[in-house]
C-alpha cells in the first residue's frame, strides 16, 4: 500500500485488486481510500489547524448556499467514483474528501455519494500534501469534479482548480485573509 500509485493505471501484476465489496469488510478502524483497486492509507486524526480551517470553510460555504438545493458534506464520507456500468460492490475508486458539495440529489445514496461531487476541498496535512496536490487532482479531474480547492492551513493559501473542457486550468493561489489560526 503506498503513494507510488499512478492514477488511471491498473495495479501491478500480482498485487490484489480490491473493490468496495472488500473495502466495506475492513472495518471502521482502517482509515484508507481505494484508488483503482489499491488501498491508500490515510493519516490518523487531522491536526487542530486542519479541523479549524475545515469547519470555517464548511460554515461559510453552507451559509453561501443557504436556500439552494445543494448539499454540503464533511469527511469521513465515502465518495464512489465508479465506471458508468459498475455496481457499487465492483467500484474500485472510493475517496473521502475533506469537504464536498453535491448539486445533483440523485448522487446521494445511503452509503455516501455515487459520482463526482460538484465541488471538493482538500485541506493539506503533512502526510497527504503530495497526494492531494497531484494524485487526487488527477483523479478529480478525470472523474469530472467541476471545482477543486487545495487549502493549506499553515500558509492560508488556497489553490482553486476549475474544470473546463475536461481539464483543470492553472491555479493561482489566493490567501484566506480573514481567517485566524
Amino acid at each position: 500500500m503506498g503513494s507510488e500509485y499512478i492514477p488511471g493505471t491498473n495495479p501491478v501484476k500480482g498485487k490484489p485488486h480490491y473493490t468496495y465489496k472488500d473495502y466495506k469488510t475492513w472495518g471502521e478502524d482502517v482509515r484508507c481510500e481505494l484508488w483503482y483497486g489499491e488501498p491508500v492509507m490515510m493519516s490518523p486524526a487531522p491536526r487542530r489547524r486542519h479541523q479549524k480551517l475545515l469547519l470555517e470553510l464548511a460554515l461559510q460555504i453552507k451559509n453561501f448556499l443557504q436556500g439552494k438545493p445543494y448539499q454540503v458534506y464533511l469527511a469521513p464520507l465515502d465518495v464512489f467514483l465508479p465506471e458508468a456500468d459498475e455496481s457499487l460492490d465492483e467500484c474500485d475508486l472510493v475517496v473521502q474528501p475533506d469537504l464536498m458539495v453535491v448539486c445533483d440529489q440523485h448522487k446521494l445514496i445511503d452509503e455516501g455519494i455515487r459520482g463526482a461531487p460538484d465541488f471538493i476541498i482538500e485541506i493539506l496535512s503533512p502526510s497527504t500534501a503530495m497526494r492531494d496536490q497531484s494524485d487526487k487532482k488527477l483523479i478529480y479531474e478525470a472523474k469530472g469534479v467541476r471545482e477543486y480547492w487545495v487549502a493549506n492551513p499553515d500558509t492560508l493559501e488556497v489553490f482553486r482548480y476549475v474544470l473546463k473542457d475536461g481539464r483543470y486550468g492553472l491555479a493561482r493561489p489566493a490567501l484566506l485573509t480573514d481567517w485566524r489560526r
